[in-house]
């Protein structure tokens, strides 16, 4: 992409830079910059109060610096007056250690020093909804298995084309886009690529969403569950990893059982190990505990995991392994941040390959039917607090994030649940106001 903002501005067209970073709630944080001024930012880059957004600090600590990364540039298709690029934030000349873009960063490099490198790829589930949030924007999507229906996409084309023909113009290789599980509700594949490119199209895809779904009109929302009875929003990550070349897959073996190698089951023991943890990364609102612990929906199954186990091409597992040199954790829902997503994944596995983590027993049976069988593996978190606790009884994975970050994260999140555990609702009263 080259490292001369000032020059790609000039080359593209461009008027205005929107220089971005995500906070630890996943808050997409910008200024939008004017091309004559895009030179001096990205040498000392854009100040900002990170108190101001959900970073753990105060209104006492300095100027918090956002400096673009140049090899994240991507013009707006919509809009290509304007270009977003992500950035690093930096603080006293010292790298913001709790800045989630910079936590996966740092995992990135520490299995780079292992000889390993992780391409990912996400499965972005979204609902299209009414501008107010309260309902879904298609009166005539009802069906009660609405999966890949034909009439409910074409309903939609207009905001579903959009999407793909800028990702097309981008060069990112989607593939296919369907009508999900849920009324109302839709998913989009693009091509996998190395960790921290697909946390930048991840973070990017959110907002090109959003944006479309406004210009038409409508709105659209990424939030695990947000309609009762309905499948929610997953956000599957698929997974390999591969040699200081690129293009040697290490996870693949067809020797091995469904093609996965000994370093991929060890990746795929430390997602096992750590996997209760995980959930307060990968789950981190309260409303994801309502998609991964939630009753059989209308459509007749969650698509959701709720217990720790692992399979061959079984969709109803944590972990399913759908086919050599890969494996698909199902566990990520819609609220996940892009970059802690791909950083937690990484921490796991890479612990996972140095103790040779051993994922354990792989079951084939039918989990939404058989699970209550299953007595000997742990079952997911029931709610946040739970999940935050787990983390912070991590210690190992604590330390592979860094234990800047963790104390940052675990404290604000502890505060949104107490936040959450104050308000009264109205579920107490229907239940309570007689006893």
């Amino acid at each position: 992409m080259g490292n001369d903002l000032a020059a790609f501005a000039k080359e593209n067209g461009v008027k205005y830079f929107m220089i971005s970073y995500t906070d630890l709630f996943s808050g997409q944080r910008a200024k939008l910059v004017p091309a004559q001024a895009i030179a001096d930012m990205q040498k000392d880059g854009a100040g900002f109060a990170g108190f101001a957004t959900w970073l753990d600090l105060t209104p006492a600590h300095p100027d918090m610096l956002a400096v673009p990364d140049p090899d994240s540039v991507i013009q707006l298709p919509w809009k290509p007056e304007v270009a977003w690029v992500a950035a690093t934030c930096v603080m006293d000349d010292k790298l913001v250690d709790q800045a989630p873009r910079n936590t996966l960063k740092r995992v990135i490099d520490e299995a780079a020093r292992d000889g390993m490198h992780v391409k990912t790829g996400v499965e972005a589930e979204f609902f299209l909804i009414s501008p107010d949030g309260k309902a879904i924007s298609d009166e005539y999507d009802t069906a009660s298995k609405p999966c890949y229906d034909q009439q409910a996409v074409m309903r939609r084309y207009d905001v579903i084309a959009e999407i793909c023909d800028h990702m097309l113009a981008l060069g990112w290789g989607p593939y296919q886009n369907d009508h999900e599980d849920a009324n109302g509700q839709f998913e989009m594949n693009w091509t996998f690529d190395h960790a921290l490119a697909t946390a930048d199209k991840h973070s990017f895809f959110k907002f090109m969403v959003k944006s479309i779904a406004e210009k038409h009109g409508l709105r659209a929302t990424f939030m695990p569950k947000p309609f009762q009875g309905l499948t929610g929003n997953g956000c599957h990550a698929h997974i390999s990893v591969w040699d200081e070349t690129g293009k040697t897959n290490v996870f693949a073996d067809n020797s091995e059982e469904l093609g996965l190698s000994a370093k991929g089951r060890n990746f795929l023991g430390g997602i096992m190990k750590h996997a209760s943890a995980l959930a307060a990364i990968i789950n981190p609102t309260v409303n994801s505990y309502k998609r991964i612990n939630a009753p059989r929906t209308i459509s007749g199954a969650t698509w959701a995991p709720n217990t720790v186990t692992w399979t061959g091409n079984n969709r109803t597992h944590m972990v399913r392994v759908p086919g050599p040199g890969r494996f698909e954790l199902r566990l990520p829902d819609g609220a996940a941040n892009p970059y802690l997503l791909q950083a937690v994944i990484i921490a796991a596995g890479l612990d996972g390959i140095r103790s040779k983590a051993d994922p354990g027993k792989r079951y084939d049976i039918d989990m939404y039917q058989f699970g209550h069988t299953v007595t000997d593996a742990p079952k997911l978190p029931l709610n946040l607090l739970d999940a935050l606790r787990e983390f912070d009884n991590d210690k190992s994975l604590k330390a592979a994030l860094g234990e800047e970050f963790s104390s940052a994260y675990l404290k604000l999140k502890q505060q949104e649940w107490n936040s959450y555990a104050s308000h009264f609702t109205q579920w107490e009263r229907d239940h309570t106001l007689d006893i």
